[in-house]
């Protein structure tokens, strides 16, 4: 039988109530759903900086305006808020956060669930979630984020913007860049996909979802078989 690799990324904004305290309760959801692990052979979550990660970024801006420096504090964070499931998750999880491939091919021989933050300046924690994807030959990956799916506009802005149930990756990439001109995010800013997630999913085959993290039922259902979709499907 074929093996099952998924990997999934969690939106750091899912993290942290608006007062800055950490949802525990939330860490703990998801980590009480991913355990249930008897359909996959190799589990892999991405974890996002989220806004505590943004607080440091716009500080560093500030007093350095230097996005490479904002950039590694940004990957710092996201590494911290990983640390997180991997101490729920206790013996389940690889014990280390993998900070390179290399670490990852290591890691990845535990048969352990790995849990990641960012990896490297100018690398969206969506693109290491994507890369990595790659590298075990996942089946798809699963973008848990503070919205619904992928929106034809901004739904934090626009009212009528409509959610998107089936994407194909040449219309994502006409979404993306008519928000904004530029082809890369800027440290800490927030896209669901950048410029160089992009590119890592058109050259590669993996099916992709994302959906919501605030309301977990439907990545439940999604995780036990019971649905075989969650959000917004984005296809070849």
């Amino acid at each position: 039988m074929d093996k099952k690799n998924i990997v999934i990324k969690i939106g750091g904004s899912l993290l942290f109530r608006r007062t800055m305290e950490i949802d525990s309760q939330k860490v703990e959801e998801l980590c009480n759903v991913i355990k249930n692990k008897e359909s996959y052979d190799s589990i892999v979550i991405v974890v996002g900086g989220g806004m505590i990660a943004r607080e440091y970024i716009e500080f560093i801006r500030k007093h350095t305006k230097n996005e490479s420096l904002a950039d590694l504090l940004g990957i710092q964070v996201s590494r911290i808020n990983a640390q997180l499931f991997v101490s729920y998750l206790k013996d389940l999880a690889y014990p280390l956060i993998p900070k390179t491939i290399e670490a990852f091919s290591v890691a990845h021989l535990s048969h352990r669930i790995i849990i990641m933050g960012g990896l490297q300046p100018g690398q969206s924690t969506t693109s290491v979630a994507l890369e990595i994807a790659e590298y075990i030959q996942a089946e798809q990956v699963i973008i848990l984020t503070d919205v619904e799916g992928i929106y034809n506009k901004d739904p934090n802005q626009f009212k009528d913007a409509k959610l998107l149930e089936n994407i194909n990756k040449t219309e994502l990439s006409s979404i993306i860049f008519k928000e904004t001109d530029e082809t890369q995010a800027s440290a800490g800013e927030y896209r669901i996909f950048d410029a160089v997630s992009l590119q890592i999913l058109k050259r590669s085959n993996i099916k992709v979802h994302v959906g919501s993290g605030k309301d977990l039922s439907k990545f439940k259902d999604f995780w036990e078989g019971k649905v075989k979709r969650i959000g917004t499907l984005i296809s070849g």
